[in-house]
């Protein structure tokens, strides 16, 4: 890339530590591995609970299950809200660079029309 060409802006935006713990925390919470871990854990919880004589940890409505799973989605939530917000913003960065391009590319099209008209009118003399 030549000194001259502009970075696009979603790349000079510097995130603080905990925008960049929400992107990493969302990433992991959005991802196939934490479904499938999330869903072997509550097998393995009740399951576990089912077959122990003592019922260890929780009995069969399973409220302590339950009350960890909401707590991990109340934390989750607003988590992933802002990662959703720093990217709905990096959108509206590359949208608005898009555009600022597009309309410098019109220019410049216009430009080499004019010039190939002109060279056309140049030929016919």
């Amino acid at each position: 890339m030549n000194k001259k060409e502009e970075k696009h802006p979603a790349h000079n935006v510097i995130r603080s530590f905990r925008q960049k713990a929400a992107d990493k925390i969302s990433m992991f919470a959005g991802s196939w591995f934490f479904l499938i871990l999330l869903i072997a854990l509550t097998t393995f919880w009740i399951t576990f609970n089912k077959i122990s004589e003592k019922n260890v940890w929780d009995q069969s409505p399973f409220i302590m299950l339950n009350l960890i799973l909401n707590i991990i989605m109340v934390i989750l939530g607003p988590i992933i809200l802002m990662s959703q917000n720093r990217e709905e913003e990096r959108d509206r960065l590359r949208a608005e660079y898009d555009y600022r391009l597009n309309k410098l590319a019109e220019k410049e099209i216009r430009e080499v029309k004019k010039e190939v008209q002109h060279i056309k009118k140049m030929l016919k003399r």
